[in-house]
């Protein structure tokens, strides 16, 4: 099969620059972004010098991933703090940018919180400010070292799964280190096995909406040297049927109390599929991901995006004539049904890997002996 040239060797950083970033110029602090709305072509950074700016960002998707949504919906109430804004407002509209991220509004309350304890303690804004971005890189250094973490378990799981190496991955939108402090989620494992010497091949789904496996995932793989070949979402199927996958590695944008995962769409199809070939369907997100407070996944909400995304194509240096500023391939008026996500029911999941370790069988209540183990880290 095609087949992306495979380096060994010392691996490159998956981008040429950092994904997000806090800094401090003369004329006040701003959160510096990848804007990943243009990859794989450039690597440009987008200036964000308010809340505003940055919820824009995260509903375009210039800056997207579970993980690094809370950490920028952090540093959004960090900048909101130190420029001298409404906090509540501000965190009130990041948290609902993408509401179906939970880890969004984790991290806007985690720094949130920080600023409220330093105002209630007798500090003053200047003071509360800094506890917010105090509590922002925290959140930042924290995911960075819990991907470090989720790779190492995957792959032990893999290898506990899948004796003897060669493993052939099929992975799902992008979870590499453009969605995360450090090298990402599910991605941050294949990537662990490639520097085994135990990636076969990573089989890349180009993953609607915006084809983020396309230009994101297949950009880091390339980046990293990776064995790796692109294929239409509908053509994983044949692949299953050709018995080319060993195993699905996925990340997550909210888990609920029961273990019902949601991803990027397209997901539930690949767990449908592992199930019928019997093939693991692994999920890779760090805890933050779970959230007790749904209990279901009937009870989360799915984002809808804009149908112009599907009834028109974009390409560079090209005249536009669509509503959405692109190509029309459907005929004028066609509606467009545009679920950012779909949810796999946890009977479908063969394991849920995080930082603290790997929960299988997945069940409502391992899942929150899983949280209350991570608190305790936490506190201790």
């Amino acid at each position: 099969m095609a087949d992306q040239y495979a380096r060994t060797g010392e691996d490159m950083r998956s981008t040429g620059m950092p994904v997000i970033r806090w800094e401090e110029p003369p004329e006040g602090p701003v959160v510096v972004l990848l804007d990943q709305t243009r990859l794989p072509t450039e690597e440009v950074e987008r200036v964000c010098t308010d809340a505003s700016a940055l919820v824009e960002a995260i509903r375009s998707l210039a800056v997207r991933g579970a993980p690094l949504l809370g950490i920028a919906g952090a540093y959004g109430v960090a900048l909101a703090a130190a420029r001298g804004f409404d906090v509540d407002e501000a965190a009130a509209a990041l948290s609902g940018a993408r509401p179906t991220a939970v880890n969004l509004s984790v991290g806007v309350r985690r720094a949130a919180s920080a600023y409220r304890s330093a105002l209630a303690e007798g500090g003053d804004t200047g003071a509360a400010a800094a506890a917010a971005l105090v509590a922002a890189r925290a959140l930042h250094r924290e995911d960075a070292e819990a991907s470090a973490r989720m790779a190492e378990h995957g792959l032990a799981l893999l290898d506990e799964l899948l004796p003897g190496g060669g493993h052939r991955i099929l992975t799902h939108c992008n979870t590499g280190s453009l969605v995360s402090g450090g090298e990402g989620t599910a991605f941050a494992v294949a990537l662990r096995a490639h520097r085994a010497g135990r990636l076969r091949r990573l089989w890349v789904d180009e993953t609607r909406p915006l084809l983020q496996g396309a230009r994101l995932t297949a950009y880091e793989a390339a980046r990293s040297g990776m064995a790796y070949t692109l294929l239409t979402d509908n053509a994983a199927g044949s692949l299953f049927a050709a018995g080319e996958v060993d195993a699905v590695l996925i990340g997550a944008d909210r888990i609920a109390a029961d273990g019902s995962v949601a991803n990027k769409v397209g997901s539930y199809p690949l767990a449908v599929l592992a199930r019928y070939h019997h093939v693991p369907f692994i999920v890779v997100a760090p805890v933050t991901t779970v959230d007790p407070e749904t209990p279901d996944g009937a009870s989360i909400e799915v984002e809808q995006r804009p149908g112009y995304e599907v009834t028109e194509v974009t390409a560079p240096q090209v005249p536009v004539a669509g509503a959405g500023g692109g190509i029309p391939v459907a005929p004028l008026g066609t509606q467009a049904y545009n679920p950012a996500f779909d949810v796999t029911p946890p009977e479908l999941v063969t394991a849920i890997v995080t930082e603290e370790g790997a929960v299988s069988p997945v069940t409502a209540e391992a899942l929150a002996e899983l949280c209350a183990r991570s608190r305790q880290v936490t506190i201790s």
